[in-house]
């Protein structure tokens, strides 16, 4: 009889402690596997600088704990992805980033340049030049007759004309486009020859181009 009790007693026992690591078991694995997840599961941040291979600035990437805490986070190379750091990302972007200008190529041809330069020398050759000028006046009071040309007080130079021609004409020439052997030293209209490419055909009757350019008191 005593080791039928015996027998028992230790058969509860066995069950007992069968009964309590199945429910340690049960209640460790998914304590141990939850940690596990938030050691291995990864933070969303906000770049505020380009990384390379990881993304530019003002994305959303994700990383791991470590490496924000000790890499990231220390240089201010990001910030974590919450309302508040989003914000400040977003209108910090708008005040110091550049705005990227849309660049469009275009390609010309000869053709095109050509009807460039034809539309400049028409407007040079159907423009006027207006430039004024101070009179020489110890010239202007020896002169003998009214019929004598005003000089001026310094003459009109090549480049002169150049500046003024881009100044009122809009139009970019070089100092070889104009044929002036000499300065213009008086007042009066002249029509100053250029020296445009044999490419750009001549309006019916003309045999050159020019220039008219008026020289006039202040």
């Amino acid at each position: 009889m005593a080791y039928i009790q015996y027998g028992r007693h230790a058969l509860r026992q066995i069950i007992k402690e069968t009964n309590v690591q199945q429910s340690h078991d049960r209640l460790m694995q998914p304590l141990f596997y939850a940690c596990q997840g938030i050691r291995y599961r990864k933070l969303d941040v906000i770049l505020t600088t380009s990384i390379e291979k990881l993304g530019k600035a003002g994305e959303t990437v994700k990383v791991a704990h470590g490496y924000f805490r000790n890499h990231l986070m220390p240089k201010l190379l990001a910030v974590p992805n919450i309302d508040k750091f989003a914000y400040l990302i977003k209108e910090q972007r708008k005040i110091y980033q550049p705005k990227e200008e849309e660049v469009q190529v275009v390609t010309k041809n000869v053709e095109d340049k050509s009807k460039v330069y034809e539309k400049a020398a028409y407007r040079l050759l159907n423009g006027r030049l207006v430039l004024r000028r101070s009179i020489n006046v110890e010239k202007f009071r020896a002169q003998s007759t009214k019929d004598d040309p005003i000089e001026l007080r310094s003459p009109v130079t090549k480049d002169e004309i150049v500046a003024e021609v881009g100044r009122q004409l809009c139009v970019q020439i070089d100092p070889e486009n104009l044929h002036l052997p000499t300065p213009l030293e008086t007042f009066g209209l002249f029509d100053v020859q250029l020296r445009m490419p044999k490419s750009i055909p001549l309006p019916e009757g003309r045999y050159n181009w020019t220039l008219k350019v008026k020289i006039q008191g202040k």
